[in-house]
């Protein structure tokens, strides 16, 4: 007698990479967006399908077995397979139509990439434009997104790397702040005053207690935040003294650089499968990005560091999409022209 064929489902085999790569049936399911109740399910059909067990359940998690483990290696070649098959299909389109999905830094993506994401969909009716503002790193080798801007140098050697630009960080404080406190002028005066503090998993956690040259913030730390736009609001509202990309100068008259000696440079990477521009509208949506961390358009991305009241009044005849407006939504209260 001839054994049945196994044909085990594709959305199996892709639910059982996601649990195989978090040992976690409930963060496969968050990464997938389905249920944990429907990881479960699919798991057990899959396993039920093969005739042989993948994960040893364990009180925190699971574990691949044997079998699981030799299974992982033929599920990615066919993942990355159909991945190959997708953007080959998407290069047959000669128009710039679709969607186009951008993961960036939460600050970057709502404060500097969709101001001018505006225009720029309106000059291509066409494209849908998806943007994950997120901390979280994302892979563009398994189709997570398009394009991907990204403070952490990307490692894998399949996918292209640029580095865009350097982002220039900088103490604040709002006008309202300051007339009720003062202005520190040394690191040892920012001891007495209120810190707002950004944290998060794209973050440097131990940023201020480098600044201050302190083991520990905790007691001069009014509010701490994941969000960027919560961090950049508390700053504004007068919460306390929070660090900011030199940009902000640009953007919002009420916030005052602090002139402690403190500045910080980081590397804005980005990154895309060597595929990607075979697609027209991907290829358009790279040009644009790179364009819009130019440091001859926009001095505050330049490697070297230029002091954030030079941009007060920056000339808005520079500025690329100048239409575009909207901060007053995050508590800005200048608008672009």
């Amino acid at each position: 007698m001839n054994r049945a064929v196994i044909d085990p489902s594709w959305d199996d085999l892709k639910t059982f990479l996601a649990c195989a790569r978090t040992l976690s049936f409930r963060a496969a399911a968050k990464k997938l967006n389905l249920t944990s109740s429907t990881v479960v399910r699919r798991i057990g059909a899959l396993e039920e399908e093969l005739g042989f067990k993948l994960f040893d359940r364990l009180p925190n998690g699971v574990q691949l077995t044997r079998e699981g483990s030799r299974l992982v290696a033929s599920a990615t070649h066919l993942e990355q397979g159909a991945f190959d098959l997708q953007r080959r299909i998407e290069t047959f389109d000669p128009d710039k139509r679709g969607i186009v999905r951008i993961a960036a830094m939460e600050g970057l993506g709502a404060f500097w990439l969709m101001p001018r994401l505006i225009p720029f969909q309106r000059s291509n009716p066409m494209m849908v434009v998806d943007l994950n503002a997120t901390d979280r790193l994302v892979d563009v080798s398994r189709m997570e997104a398009d394009v991907a801007i990204q403070f952490a140098e990307p490692d894998n050697p399949h996918v292209v790397r640029r580095r865009l630009a350097s982002l220039h960080v900088y103490p604040y404080a709002s006008r309202r702040y300051i007339e009720l406190y003062g202005v520190p002028k040394t690191k040892a005066q920012m001891m007495d005053h209120r810190l707002v503090d950004k944290v998060g998993s794209g973050q440097d956690n131990g940023t201020w207690p480098n600044y201050l040259g302190i083991d520990d913030i905790e007691g001069i730390v009014g509010i701490r935040t994941n969000s960027s736009a919560a961090h950049l609001y508390a700053i504004e509202r007068g919460a306390g003294i929070g660090d900011l990309p030199t940009f902000a100068s640009a953007l919002a008259q009420d916030l005052v650089p602090i002139d402690v000696g403190i500045h910080h440079r980081i590397d804005v990477w980005l990154t895309y499968h060597p595929d990607a521009r075979r697609t027209p509208r991907v290829a358009t949506m790279i040009d644009w990005l790179i364009s819009s961390f130019d440091g001859s358009k926009f001095p505050w991305f330049r490697d070297e560091f230029i002091h954030p009241s030079a941009f007060v009044e920056f000339d808005s005849r520079h500025w690329q999409d100048s239409q575009a407006a909207g901060y007053a939504a995050a508590g800005f209260s200048k608008e672009l022209p």
